[in-house]
């Protein structure tokens, strides 16, 4: 967490927080054909086999755990790999559709198992060569042949249709891009069954909408919530050294501008107390989380006026913002339901940072998009701001707090909503992000223009039922987030789509 380094973005002059865990998911791969076929055409089982191992490597080339399960040909090898997938733990599975294959290659694969499984029919040819065609050259390129098969199979299983990656075994990006994504939905996955998301305090009181039930986020995600105390932060809080300090202030100044006030009574120049304390918690913080063996924290708590716990718990905004960057989202007001919105965008490499609704602006028609104190501070435009608060608005305490827009360009907003039968539900929208100056408050605010005009958009946003919080990350990422909901098997709403015909 000490290390500060630079990528894309250093162009801007943004720093970049290094992830804490590497993205990681476990993927299975089989192909599928038809037992018939290999007494018949000498060459084209080890065709098929060259075909598999090119679809293996383009899935391994994503940094993923892969497993390569082979080949299913009729029921009896299909009820043998069932078996093999189930004990593999895996979060993903691709189904290479190398050739026609019968659904009994793949109906109790797709009944049996919990994992999502994705039909790939990649051919090797773009176009048969139709003055050499043989039947030989059909079956190489009979991949899609059987989807339909397998599709109506699963529906009569119970189970959805899967979706499928179509195209060509080579040269061909589109399908590729589709690899890429569903290999990044399998790192979403992968860590929401298993994360473990910390809270400690309450839901700042009298905001009804935030009121969770752990029992059914476990339900809903596989998440396992821990309670924690803010009295083991405190004991790690007395446990940081001057000398920690004093390494966690230089990577603060490294990462973040620290400019004089403006317009803001409420705000000064960022205090060497206000450091001190932010760089100290920040340390603690870290420590708690690594103690805890945490995956994500949302919190919030008030303490007694004047006491040295009001302190610290008032001056998480530095290291939360620093985590989050890093990959753990960390979320105020007790949020559990955007903490799980944040890990989600965080997983999907597009940021994820802490977010709500503010003052629009009718003269320009865009609404301005942020939060009071921390947030994911690699997805800021330039440096971002530290600035020292006087007061924290509508909570108590005063300290160090974040400030910065996010970076110019297409935005995507995924709020976790709850239905009125008590089930989790996406709410998610894409807009664009687009530069111009914010209220310099300390505090994130971003220009978010949403079509088809801002009245519009904020008032189909809210017919939906979204939390007022909601997790806001970088690129047209709708698609891909409905497709995580879908797995999850949770009711999914998009309320605008993307930002093609918006004014830039």
């Amino acid at each position: 967490m000490e290390r500060v380094m630079t990528n894309h973005q250093e162009s801007q002059g943004t720093p970049y927080i290094p992830r804490r865990k590497p993205l990681a998911a476990t993927i299975g791969v089989f192909g599928v054909g038809h037992h018939t076929y290999w007494p018949q055409f000498d060459g084209l089982l080890d065709e098929m086999k060259r075909k598999l191992a090119v679809f293996v490597n383009k899935v391994h080339a994503h940094g993923d755990q892969v497993i390569d399960f082979g080949l299913a040909d009729d029921a009896r090898s299909a009820y043998s790999l069932r078996s093999q997938l189930k004990a593999a733990s895996l979060d993903m599975i691709f189904c290479d559709m190398l050739t026609y294959a019968t659904s009994a290659a793949f109906g109790v694969i797709i009944r049996d198992l919990d994992v999502p499984i994705v039909l790939v029919a990649l051919q090797p040819l773009k176009a048969l060569d139709y003055s050499r065609a043989s039947t030989f050259m059909q079956l190489s390129n009979d991949d899609f042949c059987a989807v339909p098969e397998f599709a109506g199979v699963a529906l009569r299983m119970g189970k959805r249709p899967p979706p499928v990656v179509l195209g060509t075994l080579e040269d061909d990006p589109a399908a590729d891009a589709e690899i890429a994504d569903w290999c990044r939905i399998a790192r979403v996955l992968h860590d929401l069954k298993r994360a473990r998301i910390g809270h400690f305090g309450h839901v700042l009181e009298n905001m009804l909408d935030m009121q969770t039930d752990a029992t059914a986020l476990t339900a809903a995600f596989g998440c396992h919530i821990v309670e924690t105390e803010p009295d083991d932060l405190m004991r790690q809080f007395r446990l940081v050294s001057d000398g920690d300090a004093e390494a966690k202030k230089r990577t603060i100044l490294e990462v973040f501008e620290t400019p004089d006030p403006k317009s803001d009574p409420i705000t000064r120049k960022l205090t060497n107390e206000d450091l001190d304390m932010a760089a100290r918690v920040a340390v603690a913080l870290e420590r708690f989380v690594d103690e805890q063996e945490l995956d994500g924290l949302a919190y919030y708590y008030e303490a007694e006026p004047e006491s040295p716990m009001r302190r610290l718990v008032s001056n998480l905004i530095m290291g939360n913002s620093l985590l989050t960057a890093a990959g753990f989202p960390m979320c105020g007001e007790s949020d559990l339901k955007t903490c799980i919105a944040m890990l989600i965008e965080d997983r999907l490499g597009i940021g994820g940072s802490f977010a709500e609704f503010h003052p629009i602006d009718f003269r320009e028609g865009f609404v301005l998009v942020g939060h009071d104190g921390p947030h994911h501070l690699n997805i800021a435009e330039g440096r971002p701001v530290l600035r020292s608060l006087l007061k924290y608005h509508g909570k108590p305490g005063a300290g160090a707090s974040v400030e910065f827009r996010i970076r110019e360009g297409p935005i995507t907003i995924l709020s976790i909503g709850v239905t009125r039968g008590g089930r989790f539900k996406f709410v998610i929208a894409e807009g664009r992000s687009v530069r111009g100056p914010i209220p310099p408050t300390g505090n994130t605010n971003t220009r978010g223009f949403f079509r088809p005009d801002v009245r519009t958009f904020l008032k189909r946003w809210v017919a939906e039922g979204p939390t007022h919080h909601f997790a806001i990350g970088t690129g047209n990422e709708a698609g891909i987030i409905r497709e995580v909901g879908e797995i999850l098997g949770l009711e999914t709403a998009i309320v605008a789509g993307g930002p093609n015909d918006l004014a830039s």
